[in-house]
C-alpha cells in the first residue's frame, strides 16, 4: 500500500535538506503596499534578520475577443524574516505566507515554531480563508554520508520509485537521468505532488564549504486546497505531515532505514 501506516522515527543521519510550509490567500494588497512593520515586531525575536526581493510574475493568460494575449504582471514584494542563525527563514508576499528550514530536528518541533509566526499573520492581516496549504519535504541521500558507498540504490530505495534501475541488466552508471514524478489527489482533499530519482544538489549551509554530489531525491509536497478556515489550519496540517511520513518510510528500505540511525518517536 503507497499510505500504509509506519511507526514515526527520528534519525540520527536524516537526509532532509529542507522543509517547506506554506499559506497562500487571497491577495491583501497593504501588504505589498507597506513595509509589515507591524508584523515583524510581533516575530522580530525569533526572526531579526529582515531583507526584501523584488520578484517577477510570469505573464497572464488573458483573453481578448477570440483571441489570447500574455499579459505581464507587476513585480511583488518578498518580504524575508531570517532568523539568527540563517536556518530558519519567513517568507510575507500579497498572496502567501511561508516558513522554511535548514534545520528540522522533528514535526512537533517545526509546528511551534510555526504556530506564533501565524497567528500573528492571522492577527494582524486577518485573511478571509486559506486556498492552499503545503507541506513539503526535499530529501537528498547521500551515500556516501552514510558508509553505503558500496550499495546500489536499488538496495536503498524501493522499486516504485527507481524506474528502471531496478532492473538486474540496468548499469546505474550508465543512466544519465532517470526519475519519477507524479501529481495525485489523495484522500481527504489533499494532492501530493512527488519528484523522485538520482541527481546533483547544491548544499549551500552557513558556515560550511558548497557541495556537490549525486544524491537521490525524495521530494514530496503535499497540499490541501478550498476555502480553508483558520481554525481548521492544525488539523490539515497533521493529515500533510502523515502523508508524508508514509511516504518517506514506504520508499526507502530496511537497509536505508538502519543506516540513517532510527530512534522511535514516542506519539
Amino acid at each position: 500500500m503507497l499510505f500504509a501506516p509506519y511507526e514515526r522515527f527520528h534519525y540520527v543521519r536524516s537526509p532532509l535538506v529542507e522543509v517547506i510550509c506554506q499559506f497562500r490567500f487571497p491577495t491583501i494588497l497593504s501588504i505589498g503596499a507597506n513595509e509589515p512593520a507591524a508584523f515583524q515586531e510581533a516575530i522580530r525575536k525569533d526572526f531579526p534578520k529582515y531583507m526584501t526581493r523584488q520578484e517577477q510574475l510570469p505573464p497572464k493568460v488573458v483573453k481578448k475577443g477570440n483571441a489570447t494575449a500574455l499579459e505581464p504582471q507587476k513585480p511583488i514584494t518578498n518580504y524575508h524574516f531570517v532568523s539568527e542563525d540563517n536556518k530558519w527563514k519567513l517568507n510575507l508576499t500579497q498572496n502567501f505566507i511561508a516558513l522554511s528550514t535548514l534545520s528540522y530536528q522533528s514535526w512537533e518541533d517545526f509546528a511551534t515554531r510555526l504556530d506564533q509566526p501565524l497567528a500573528h499573520f492571522i492577527q494582524i492581516y486577518q485573511p478571509n480563508y486559506f486556498e492552499r496549504i503545503g507541506l513539503r519535504y526535499v530529501n537528498a541521500v547521500s551515500r556516501k554520508a552514510l558508509g553505503l558507498e558500496d550499495q546500489l540504490w536499488d538496495d536503498l530505495i524501493q522499486s516504485q520509485y527507481i524506474g528502471i534501475l531496478g532492473e538486474p541488466d540496468v548499469e546505474e552508471s550508465e543512466i544519465a537521468k532517470c526519475s519519477l514524478e507524479v501529481d495525485t489527489p489523495l484522500v481527504g482533499g489533499c494532492r501530493m505532488k512527488l519528484h523522485t530519482g538520482p541527481g546533483a544538489i547544491k548544499l549551500n549551509r552557513p558556515g560550511q564549504p558548497p557541495q556537490q554530489e549525486i544524491r537521490f531525491i525524495l521530494d514530496g509536497d503535499f497540499s490541501a486546497g478550498g476555502q480553508l478556515a483558520a481554525d481548521s489550519v492544525p488539523e490539515k496540517l497533521e493529515q500533510l505531515h502523515r502523508y508524508a511520513t508514509c511516504f518517506f518510510r514506504g520508499a526507502i528500505t530496511s537497509t536505508l532505514h538502519e543506516a540513517m540511525g532510527p530512534t522511535p518517536v514516542a506519539e
